[in-house]
């Protein structure tokens, strides 16, 4: 998530809590828990959604798709929205459009309306994703006040993602997959509701909106995702798979150029030229994008050959959150005892260690065998990896452009999530995508393919680890990723 930590403390009217503190945390965490909960809320009931409305996995993969896409390509322009509109107005002004585009979602009856209406989600996400963590540090004083509010934000957001597998869960196998969009409409509805009457106006600041930087960052990535779904079904020869990677790589150069010459611009690429940023951010992107397509994958894994309803689907991804919360707990301390360079490379090893595992699995692989032990591993890993990521990407950065830094960083994860999927289904191969009452051995050897890639992925992360020359950080440090207000993992 973009994380406008950067705020001036002279935006804050007094030193002491606010009177009604409680109340403005609750409508901010219940934001955060609706916009993470929506990341992981579908991944169990994409089988459904499948048979419901008649798609093909690699149309599906644009269910998920659709929202991270928007939601990481508009990140930056949110925040940038936020700062000149008033962080409030922003904030309910995104909660509102992600509220009626869940109920959109909930309505779908065909794949087009379903995915036009997840993208109209992550534009709401990403107007309502900066202003919140914005509006809890303009809300309370530095110190104890403000450490605990975020403490609070940074739980809720743990807790959505774990929440989020076994809600969607619960809802799909007693209800339809129709309740795991339209249970963002009441609380949607409670929250824009509330938010102006709770939450206090930011100051606004005068400046312009880097559209065409938005624009061009957000359509380059949606056209390149698109060609890696081309391909799968089409062929990479294919001449709407070749124009779409060629109109990709045509905008996303056209966004380099566009931010060097904008007087403001929504990614300064000068957050790029250290070694360590620019590690960082490849190595969120990499470590997502290998994450979400194994969720996409072992969703259809446990449920299409191991035969699990969808409550226990959301059950069996549980074990990776689990420890993934837990390693970003103690991460801060390894971070101050061992430097950055040992944290990461930790993390980079265990995620990889992971993911070779599980893509070992074939037809007669069980959860326990071959699941549950990479699960471990993969998610204290990246437990350790996120902590130690966010730090080398803000570590450094001028006041004035941490907002922008940590933006970049949580765009890479939303575009990494897009990549993963997108990646992995093409090589899973259209022979491995009609369901498994069909072509049981086909899905099987094709999910295993696709999981090979994720084990590109975290070697690739590996090798960043081992080769970048980072500063370590110091023993003892008082301010680090420790920090309430360091950009934490959602």
């Amino acid at each position: 998530m973009a994380e406008r930590a950067s705020i001036a403390a002279a935006d804050l009217a007094d030193a002491g809590p606010p009177p009604r503190g409680g109340l403005i945390l609750t409508v901010i965490a219940t934001c955060q828990l609706m916009l993470v909960l929506d990341a992981t809320i579908l991944n169990i009931a994409l089988p459904r959604i499948r048979s419901g409305l008649d798609l093909s996995v690699t149309s599906l993969s644009w269910v998920v798709n659709a929202y991270t896409l928007t939601f990481g390509g508009l990140l930056l322009l949110g925040g940038r929205v936020g700062d000149i509109w008033g962080r409030r107005r922003a904030f309910t002004a995104g909660v509102l459009v992600f509220t009626l585009a869940s109920l959109a979602a909930s309505l779908a009856t065909t794949g087009g309306w379903l995915f036009a209406a997840r993208a109209a989600q992550g534009v709401g996400a990403a107007l309502a994703s900066p202003a919140a963590l914005a509006l809890i540090v303009t809300s309370f004083a530095e110190g104890p006040v403000r450490n605990r509010a975020l403490g609070v934000y940074a739980s809720v957001s743990g807790l959505a993602m774990a929440l989020g597998m076994v809600l969607g869960g619960v809802l799909t196998y007693w209800a339809s997959w129709r309740w795991v969009l339209f249970i963002n409409v009441p609380p949607g509805l409670a929250v824009a509701g509330l938010a102006p009457l709770v939450l206090a106006e930011s100051a606004r600041q005068r400046g312009r909106f880097d559209l065409g930087g938005a624009v061009s960052a957000t359509g380059g990535a949606t056209a390149l995702v698109y060609g890696f779904v081309r391909a799968s079904s089409a062929g990479w020869a294919d001449p709407r798979t070749v124009a779409a990677f060629l109109a990709g790589a045509a905008l996303l150069s056209a966004f380099a150029v566009i931010e060097t010459r904008a007087r403001q611009p929504i990614a300064p690429l000068r957050l790029i030229t250290s070694r360590q940023r620019a590690a960082a951010f490849l190595i969120r992107l990499l470590v997502t994008a290998a994450l979400i397509g194994m969720m996409f994958m072992l969703t259809l894994f446990v449920q299409d050959v191991l035969g699990y309803s969808p409550f226990l689907a959301g059950l069996a991804f549980l074990p990776s959150t689990v420890t993934m919360v837990a390693a970003g707990r103690i991460a801060p301390r390894l971070l101050a005892r061992l430097g950055l360079r040992p944290l990461t490379i930790s993390g980079a090893v265990l995620t990889a260690a992971g993911m070779v595992w599980v893509s070992r699995i074939s037809a007669s692989t069980s959860y326990l065998a071959g699941i549950f032990g990479p699960m471990l591993l993969f998610g204290f890993g990246l437990g350790l990896l996120f902590v130690a990521v966010t730090y080398a990407a803000v570590a450094g950065v001028r006041a004035e452009e941490s907002g922008a830094a940590s933006g970049l960083l949580n765009s890479m994860q939303q575009a990494g999530g897009a990549l993963g999927i997108a990646t992995m289904v093409t090589v899973a191969g259209p022979a491995a995508v009609a369901g498994a009452h069909l072509h049981r051995a086909a899905l099987v050897a094709g999910i295993s393919r696709a999981l090979l890639l994720g084990v590109a992925y975290t070697g690739c992360v590996l090798l960043l680890a081992l080769v970048r020359q980072d500063a370590e950080a110091p023993a003892g440090r008082s301010r680090g990723p420790a920090d309430s207000e360091v950009d934490l993992p959602t």
